[in-house]
């Protein structure tokens, strides 16, 4: 067995190098903006509750994107799966958003990226300050879900689950 590589929780790198051991899904969290349809990907999604059906995600307060998803009311996060790698860099900094890609809104004015694995379409319950972080806790009001595989990340880099 390799022994663990201790480091000081106040430095950056080793905090992130430890964290990034935890493998996490991959999200696209969408709002309307008055720019127009915004996009974030994010890895910072977890369930909260099954009775109310809460789930939570955290924008980093540095983005450029941050105050229009700290007050959108509501929004949408689609999980991902392997066949939608091309959506990271539309999402990521300075990406392509919605420009060019199929959508809907949904009733509440959200825009509905087609194909995701999963999407959990949800109005703001509760934030929460996360330090650099806003903890975003929603109240699901529609879930949907399909067979697929999981886009995952872990240490740094994009793939798919093993199972044993």
């Amino acid at each position: 067995m390799t022994d663990l590589v201790f480091g000081p929780a106040d430095n950056p790198r080793a905090f992130r190098d430890a964290l990034g051991r935890f493998a996490t899904g991959v999200t696209v969290v969408t709002c309307a903006a008055a720019a127009g349809p915004m996009g974030f990907t994010a890895n910072s999604f977890a369930a909260v509750s099954l009775d109310p059906p809460l789930v939570l995600w955290s924008p980093a307060k540095s983005s450029s994107r941050f105050v229009p998803f700290a007050q959108a009311q509501h929004y949408a996060i689609h999980v991902l799966d392997l066949a939608h790698a091309d959506w990271l860099p539309r999402f990521g900094r300075d990406g392509a958003g919605f420009h060019g890609l199929s959508h809907e809104l949904n009733v509440e004015g959200v825009p509905l990226i087609h194909g995701a694995l999963a999407r959990f379409e949800c109005v703001q319950h509760a934030t929460h300050d996360g330090g650099d972080h806003l903890i975003v806790v929603g109240r699901v009001l529609r879930a949907a879900y399909r067979e697929g595989a999981p886009l995952v990340f872990s240490q740094g880099a994009y793939g798919q689950f093993a199972g044993i």
